[in-house]
């Protein structure tokens, strides 16, 4: 079957991995270098990418490869003895025995094949959410991290590193607001421009800005600033759109609670669909069926500026705490919980219940680390794989989300078996699931 060659019954099925497994680095700690520093390349280091150089900064960076040296000064500038490139495959050549682990911040789009290209030369990988730009793509991820244990793969939602996403499962899994049957997500996201069409004005690329290089895998376009640097994420061709971009974040708590895989049903709602960019706004609904002694649960996105009701028993008095950037709430036979994007700042709505659990705090059933840059470090000298390793956790979440992504942009209603994945209703484009890379870029 060929790549393009996609049916119901494949489409969430396994894929065969690409290329042949690449000598895997033994833990550190077995090499005797577990006080010694980790070498690290960045693939990206301007935006969210600098925050990543930051976090890796404790251990010893290499190289950086950026395709646009002015977003990058500022990495150039605070870590000036680092080698610099611009083409992320130049520097993974050139470097490949002088380093351990790299971080991939790039735009979505170059996602899967920067990690996939680590990867396969043994290193450990820390990968910006969402995975990848699209469910092929993740599966390869997902398949290719599967058959190498030893290579700590991290993505980077880091409230899966954080305090309230155990406060959240330990507060659920003791029955404080009793069996959970919906949560509900709002975000302020988009805060770039979508629901619009291809500009047909001609631009001058930056002087600073490597177009083919940005490009990476995506079709050949002509360079916009509607693209770069900041607005990609609009564009179905680089970018998820606004579930895309925070879903990772938001729904982190209940895929990890609540133990979900794939949903039965996915209804969208949207405003006005265009063919390259996301919606302005979006509601979709995942519905999950009952597992052992798990009810039935629905999940509801938002984006766009819609917000769900709040809860019936919130005080009139008290301000809304999460209109501005998003938050989750969740609905149980016996209370409501409320947290943050991240699962910060967790609340139980019952005053008396949140007053009994702050004078006596529940035991710590999950351990705590310090934080997804050390916990990815820390995996990497033990041997291990750190909480949102690609093949085990983020592989399989992100295609979760991903599955919502596609079921807007068809405006199609999904059903799915929950079992294997497998769509019974519709056949997607070929090229929305297993994209077609440009000369030069594969997986």
């Amino acid at each position: 079957m060929s790549r393009n060659d996609l049916d119901r019954r494949t489409f969430v099925g396994g894929l065969a991995a690409a290329g042949a497994l690449a000598a895997i680095p033994r833990p550190l700690h077995a090499l005797g270098r577990q006080q010694q520093r980790i070498r690290v390349a960045c693939i990206g280091v301007g935006g969210m990418g600098f925050n990543d150089v930051r976090g890796a900064s404790t251990e010893e960076l290499v190289a950086f490869a950026d395709v646009d040296w002015r977003s990058a000064e500022r990495a150039f500038r605070t870590w000036p003895n680092v080698r610099r490139y611009k083409d992320y495959r130049e520097m993974l050549e050139k470097e490949r025995n002088n380093i351990d682990a790299v971080t991939v911040s790039t735009p979505d789009h170059v996602h899967a094949a920067a990690a996939m290209m680590a990867l396969k030369m043994g290193k450990h990988v820390y990968c910006q959410k969402p995975l990848a730009r699209t469910i092929g793509e993740v599966r390869a991820l997902k398949a290719e991290a599967a058959k190498r244990p030893r290579q700590a793969t991290q993505m980077g939602n880091q409230g899966h590193a954080g305090e309230g996403i155990r406060l959240i499962r330990e507060y659920v899994e003791a029955g404080l607001i009793g069996p959970v049957r919906r949560v509900e997500y709002w975000t302020n996201r988009p805060i770039w421009p979508q629901a619009i069409n291809r500009s047909t004005q001609a631009h001058n690329v930056p002087e600073t800005l490597d177009w083919n290089l940005w490009l990476g895998p995506a079709a050949e376009r002509p360079y916009n600033p509607a693209y770069a640097p900041f607005n990609w994420r609009g564009w179905w061709d680089f970018g998820t759109g606004a579930m895309g971009d925070m879903a990772c974040h938001l729904m982190d708590a209940a895929y990890w609670t609540l133990g979900l895989k794939y949903p039965a049903r996915i209804i969208p709602e949207s405003t006005l669909l265009y063919p390259e960019t996301a919606p302005s706004s979006e509601r979709i609904t995942y519905e999950f069926p009952a597992i052992g002694d798990r009810p039935a649960v629905t999940l509801t996105w938002r984006d766009g500026s819609l917000f769900p009701p709040r809860p019936e028993n919130w005080p009139e008095a008290e301000d809304w705490p999460f209109d501005r950037e998003g938050g989750q709430v969740w609905y149980g036979d016996k209370g409501v919980l409320l947290a943050g994007t991240y699962g910060e700042n967790v609340r139980l709505l019952d005053p008396k219940l949140a007053a009994e659990v702050a004078a006596n705090p529940l035991p710590r059933k999950y351990p705590r680390t310090e934080g997804v840059y050390k916990e990815w470090f820390q995996a990497i000298r033990d041997g291990k794989q750190p909480g949102s390793d690609f093949g085990g956790y983020a592989g399989p979440m992100t295609e979760m989300i991903l599955i919502g992504c596609l079921a807007v942009r068809m405006g199609r209603t999904l059903e799915m078996d929950p079992n294997t994945g497998m769509l019974k209703n519709v056949t997607p484009p070929s090229e929305w699931v297993n994209p077609t890379f440009r000369a030069g870029w594969t997986l």
